[in-house]
C-alpha cells in the first residue's frame, strides 16, 4: 500500500480500478502525395478543423448548460485558435507548398505554437501550450492520423491517472462516467481543475509521481477532500473507506435536506453562513446549500480563464450577473488577488525568486493602476444595481488602504461628471492576512468599514510555513495557538470598533473550529458552498455562553495538541458525525 500527497481540487471519494492514461507524444510522420492530391489533402485538413469545431461547441453548450457558464468558456480559447488564420493559414500553405500530408502539416503547426507558449516562461502559457497540444490530438483524431482515445471506450467506474490532463479529456471522462481522476502536474486553478469541480468529479493534482508508481489495473482510492491517493489499499483501508464513501454520501443528503433550516444557535444568536465563489453561477449552489449570500467573489479568475485581460465590460457583467443571482443577498466582492503562482510571474522578464512575499495582491494592483483602476471603477458602476461590498486583499500598510481609497474617489468624481450612477457609500473593507494587519488591527479598524480574517495566509505568514510544501505540510495548523490568538485579537478590535468581521480562510468551514470561533464573538463564517450545511448544523447545537467558556479553556493551552483534543471533545458532545470529516483537520 502507498499514499501519495496530492492537491484535492473536488471534494468526494472515489474507488476503483486505474486506468493509466499515457499519450503518445510521436509526431505525425512526414509523407508527401502527389501534386494530383494536394487539393484533397487541403480539404481533409478543413473537414477536420470544422468537425473539430462542432466537437468543441457541442462540449461548450453542455458545459453552459449545466451551469458551469465560466467554465465553459475554457473552450473559446480552443474555438479561436481553430479559426486563428495565422495559424491554419500556415498548415494549408505547407500542404500547397511541400506538398505533404494534411496529418504531418497539422502537427508540425501546433506543435511550433506550442514551443512558442512554452517559452514564454511562465505557468499561465504553460497552461495554453497545453491547450495547444490537446487541439492537435483532437484534429488529428478527426483526420484519422491516431488511434481512438481510451477515454472514448471506458466503462466505469475506474480511477483514470495520468501525467496531466486536458480540458477536453476531462469532460469525456464525465461523459465516461469515471468515478474520479489523479496527476501527477496541476493546480487548484488549472483548467482542468476548475472543470472537475464543475462536473463534480473527485480529484487530486500536484500528486507529481502517482503515474509512475501506478500500474493499470490497480485498486485506488482517491480522497479529493484530504488531497491524498492510495495505491493498492489493505482490506482494512479500503473497508473503511468504503464506509467513509457510503457515510459522506448519505451525510450529504441529510444535510442538504436540512439546508433551508435558520443558522441559529439554540439561545437564539445567528451566525451568518456565507459562500466563497469564483464564478457568478456558483451563488445557486450558495443557496442550494443553504448559505445566505457570498462571503467572497474572488475576481482573479477573470484574468486566469482568458488570453486577453478583462475589459471593464467584462468586469461589470460579472459584478452584474452576481448581484442578480443574489437578489439582495450579502455580496462581497475581493479585488484582483493576482501574484505568486497565480499571474504575475508571467508578466515579469525575470520571475520573483519568493513570490509569496513579492509583489502580489494590493500591491500588484497599486503598481498597476491602470489596470486595478479598471477593475474600480467597474465595481462603482456595478453599485448602481445592487448593494455590494469592496474587499482589498493582503493588506499590510495603512497607506495601501487610503490610496486604493483615493483612486475610488477620484473615479467617483469621474462618474459623477459623466452623470453614471453609482452608491456613493459603498463599504470598503480589509482583508486581515498577515502579522502585521493583525497588530495594527486598530489602526485599520477606524478606516476600515469592515474586516474578513482570511485564515489560509494567515496561518502561512505566522508560522512562516509555506502551505503547498510538503515537507513542513505538518506545521501547517490552524490550531497553533499563536494563530488562535491573533484571530481572537482581531476579532475582539473589530468589534469594540463596531466593524463587522468574518472569517473566509479554510477553517470558516471546518465544524471542528466553529464552537471556538462563535465563542472568540465570530458571528460571520464564509465556506465553499458544499461546506455549508456540515457548519449549519453544528450552529444549530451551540450555546453561546458555553462556546465562550470553552474559548478561554483553549487560550490557555500552549501547544495545537491541545487545542485539537478539546475541540474533538466538544464538536463530539454537539455532532459526533461531523468528526468524520475533521480528524485530519
Amino acid at each position: 500500500m502507498e499514499a501519495i500527497k496530492g492537491i484535492g481540487v473536488s471534494a468526494g471519494i472515489a474507488i476503483g480500478r486505474a486506468l493509466l492514461l499515457v499519450h503518445s507524444d510521436r509526431r505525425a510522420s512526414f509523407r508527401t502525395v502527389g501534386s494530383f492530391e494536394i487539393e484533397n489533402e487541403i480539404q481533409r485538413m478543413a473537414r477536420a478543423i470544422a468537425d473539430s469545431i462542432e466537437q468543441l461547441l457541442h462540449i461548450r453548450n453542455k458545459m453552459a448548460l449545466r451551469g458551469g457558464k465560466e467554465a465553459a468558456r475554457i473552450f473559446d480559447f480552443h474555438l479561436e485558435l481553430l479559426g486563428d488564420p495565422t495559424l491554419i493559414g500556415p498548415i494549408r500553405e505547407d500542404i500547397a507548398r511541400e506538398g505533404v500530408v494534411a496529418e504531418y502539416a497539422v502537427s508540425e503547426n501546433f506543435r511550433k505554437l506550442a514551443d512558442r507558449f512554452r517559452g514564454m516562461g511562465s505557468d499561465i502559457f504553460a497552461q495554453k501550450a497545453a491547450d495547444v497540444i490537446d487541439l492537435e490530438r483532437r484534429v488529428l483524431s478527426r483526420l484519422g492520423g491516431r488511434p481512438a482515445d481510451r477515454i472514448a471506450t471506458l466503462k466505469g467506474p475506474v480511477i483514470v491517472i495520468a501525467h496531466e490532463l486536458t480540458p477536453s479529456q476531462t469532460v469525456e471522462l464525465h461523459r465516461a462516467h469515471i468515478a474520479g481522476f489523479a496527476t501527477d502536474g496541476g493546480g487548484l486553478t488549472g483548467h482542468t481543475s476548475i472543470l472537475a469541480r464543475a462536473l463534480e468529479l473527485p480529484a487530486v493534482v500536484g500528486c507529481a509521481r502517482v503515474s509512475t508508481d501506478v500500474e493499470d489495473g490497480d485498486m485506488i482510492i482517491v480522497d479529493g477532500e484530504g488531497g491524498l491517493v492510495i495505491v493498492r489499499p489493505d482490506d482494512a483501508v479500503l473497508a473503511r473507506y468504503q464506509l467513509l464513501a457510503r457515510e459522506t454520501e448519505h451525510r450529504r443528503h441529510a444535510l442538504r435536506s436540512d439546508a433551508t433550516q435558520p443558522s441559529v444557535t439554540r439561545d437564539g444568536m445567528a451566525v451568518a453562513l456565507l459562500g466563497n465563489i469564483e464564478f457568478p453561477e456558483e451563488i445557486s449552489t450558495v443557496l442550494a446549500n443553504g448559505g445566505s449570500g457570498v462571503g467572497l467573489y474572488r475576481t482573479e479568475f477573470l484574468y486566469l480563464m482568458s488570453d486577453v485581460p478583462p475589459t471593464e465590460d467584462d468586469h461589470l457583467d460579472s459584478y452584474r450577473r452576481a448581484l442578480e443571482l443574489s437578489d439582495g443577498r450579502p455580496l462581497v466582492i475581493r479585488t484582483l488577488d493576482l501574484g505568486a503562482d497565480k499571474y504575475t510571474q508571467g508578466t515579469l522578464v525575470e520571475a520573483e525568486r519568493n513570490p509569496f512575499l513579492g509583489l502580489r495582491s494590493i500591491r500588484f494592483c497599486l503598481a498597476n493602476q491602470e489596470m486595478f483602476k479598471t477593475q474600480l471603477r467597474a465595481l462603482l458602476r456595478a453599485s448602481a444595481y445592487g448593494q455590494i461590498k469592496i474587499m482589498l486583499p493582503l493588506v499590510t500598510h495603512v497607506m495601501e488602504l487610503r490610496q486604493t481609497r483615493m483612486l475610488l474617489n477620484d473615479l467617483a468624481e469621474e462618474l459623477e461628471e459623466a452623470g453614471i450612477p453609482f452608491d456613493r457609500n459603498i463599504p470598503v473593507g480589509i482583508m486581515v492576512e498577515t502579522p502585521a494587519a493583525a497588530l495594527m488591527a486598530r489602526t485599520f479598524a477606524i478606516e476600515s468599514q469592515f474586516f474578513s480574517i482570511g485564515t489560509n495566509d494567515l496561518i502561512q505568514y505566522t508560522l512562516a510555513v509555506d502551505r503547498g510544501n510538503e515537507r513542513v505540510a505538518s506545521l501547517y495548523n490552524a490550531a497553533n495557538p499563536a494563530v488562535l490568538g491573533l484571530i481572537k485579537s482581531i476579532t475582539r478590535t473589530a468589534r469594540h470598533v463596531g466593524i463587522d468581521v468574518s472569517v473566509c480562510g479554510e477553517i470558516a468551514g471546518q465544524p471542528l473550529f466553529t464552537p471556538l470561533l462563535v465563542g472568540m464573538g465570530v458571528r460571520t463564517l464564509s465556506m465553499s458552498p458544499g461546506q455549508i450545511p456540515a457548519v449549519k448544523r453544528v450552529v444549530r447545537g451551540l450555546e453561546i455562553e458555553r462556546c465562550e467558556s470553552l474559548a478561554r479553556r483553549v487560550g490557555s493551552f500552549d501547544s495545537d495538541r491541545q487545542v485539537l483534543s478539546c475541540l474533538r471533545d466538544e464538536l463530539r458532545k454537539i455532532d459526533p458525525e461531523a468528526l468524520a470529516g475533521s480528524e485530519g483537520s
